[in-house]
């Protein structure tokens, strides 16, 4: 009774009583039918094979769209059911395969990976080809075509192949990967990141840190300082995170470049003396910064005269005027240097000392080094001095540490984006710690220097 109720009904033109009938029979393919035949509401039918996932639904509706010359939405309900062939086929047919790609996501079988790798092979796209062999776990076909892609995919191909070649683990391929980087196979050396993120992959973890060290130290000596710190600290996080240890190198040389980042900082807060005190850091270690040496000596003299370090400034004055840096010198800043060092006043305040957070010794702000526990000490990432246990935070984002005193001023002036790591903080989001893992981010306790 009920059937020829609903016979009748859809034959006498109530097409919406019928499908209300079919679907409270949950005849969901008989409800499709009738929204896409009749009511010529897509939509609807649509929405009952998403919800019901009929696979005879999805078929009606799939070719439904077809007829409209919507192949897009056509390959979307072909593979909702399981009609992978034909979607393929409609695919390659209407040149629509990146969306019939894009559908089948990471739920296909390494048959259909293939299919879609092989079109592109066709289509002379080795970008894509390597793609889809990797998705289908043939990783010496995708390396194949990864490492013969156009200049402009270079980087998103390198991406794949590391992964690739990370899960093959097989050394011919590695090898292969390596050479390619190297430039040996097109004579383009490719970025040494790339060599970093290989060496991850394998988890040739000694590797990646030596190879971390050689880029920074390449950007360093070119005079790319904020590219170099930007690197060492990307790579030092990715180090961190697989709880490998930092090797000394690392630590030193992230610490130097910081302390030079944050000189620009401090002056532009006209906190001057902060900025004296991180310049001579960077100045004892001025081999470090060979590009900019005169540079980074005249800042040392300007701004420690400015804030007082009397005898500071005529040390570096002194530097200064030797031969080699001589000719280098600013004639703005020239007479006044010359002037420092006719005329030394070697006045100068101690610097204010702070405990050390590991043993209590007291130590000059700055000093990082603990000549009693002979521990090198975590610094604060916005005013480079070392840590105080009762006034330790952690930046949200990336959990370096900073005197909490000093960071929560630092973002509520405004000056939000973390020092180290870039990212935006919220005053709110910074909360003293109790009992802070002094040696997070800088390994063991350790006497080396």
């Amino acid at each position: 009774a009920v059937v020829s109720t609903q016979s009748t009904g859809e034959h006498e033109g109530k097409f919406k009583e019928a499908a209300n009938a079919y679907e409270a029979g949950k005849d969901y393919d008989s409800v499709i039918r009738i929204n896409l035949d009749h009511l010529k509401n897509p939509k609807e039918a649509v929405r009952i094979v998403q919800e019901t996932q009929s696979v005879e639904g999805a078929r009606v509706v799939a070719k439904f769209f077809q007829n409209l010359g919507d192949y897009a939405s056509a390959i979307q309900f072909l593979v909702v059911s399981k009609c992978n062939t034909e979607a393929f086929s409609l695919a390659e047919e209407h040149n629509q395969m990146a969306q019939y790609a894009d559908i089948i996501g990471d739920d296909a079988t390494p048959e259909d990976y293939i299919a879609i790798a092989k079109h592109y092979e066709s289509q002379g796209k080795p970008l894509q080809c390597g793609n889809f062999f990797f998705k289908a776990g043939d990783y010496a076909k995708a390396l194949h075509y990864l490492i013969r892609v156009p200049p402009n995919d270079v980087d998103a191909a390198l991406d794949i192949a590391i992964e690739a070649v990370g899960k093959a683990h097989k050394d011919s391929l590695t090898h292969q990967l390596i050479d390619y980087l190297m430039g040996e196979i097109d004579g383009v050396p490719k970025a040494a990141r790339y060599l970093f993120n290989l060496y991850m992959s394998l988890k040739q973890y000694r590797e990646a840190a030596r190879t971390a060290i050689i880029i920074a130290k390449e950007d360093q000596a070119s005079g790319s300082y904020r590219t170099a710190h930007d690197v060492l600290f990307e790579m030092y996080q990715n180090l961190l995170k697989h709880k490998i240890k930092i090797p000394n190198e690392m630590v030193h040389n992230l610490m130097l470049l910081h302390s030079y980042i944050l000189v620009k900082l401090h002056v532009k807060r006209g906190d001057h003396m902060k900025a004296a005190r991180m310049l001579i850091r960077v100045a004892s270690n001025i081999s470090k910064f060979p590009s900019h040496i005169a540079q980074i000596l005249t800042s040392t003299v300007v701004e420690c005269y400015r804030s007082g370090l009397r005898a500071s400034a005529f040390s570096y004055a002194a530097m200064l005027l030797r031969p080699e840096y001589r000719s280098q010198i600013d004639p703005k800043w020239k007479k006044k240097i010359e002037q420092i060092v006719r005329k030394p006043d070697k006045q100068e305040e101690e610097e204010p000392t702070d405990p050390c957070p590991q043993c209590g010794t007291l130590l000059p702000q700055t000093t990082l080094e603990c000549g009693e526990c002979k521990n090198t000490l975590p610094y604060c990432i916005v005013t480079g001095r070392h840590m105080l246990k009762e006034d330790w935070c952690e930046c949200p984002h990336c959990s370096w540490p900073a005197l909490y005193s000093v960071f929560r001023e630092f973002v509520e002036n405004g000056e939000t984006p973390c020092p180290i790591c870039g990212v935006v903080v919220n005053p709110q989001q910074l909360t003293v710690i109790q009992e802070p893992n002094l040696y997070a981010k800088l390994g063991e306790p350790s006497s080396e220097g």
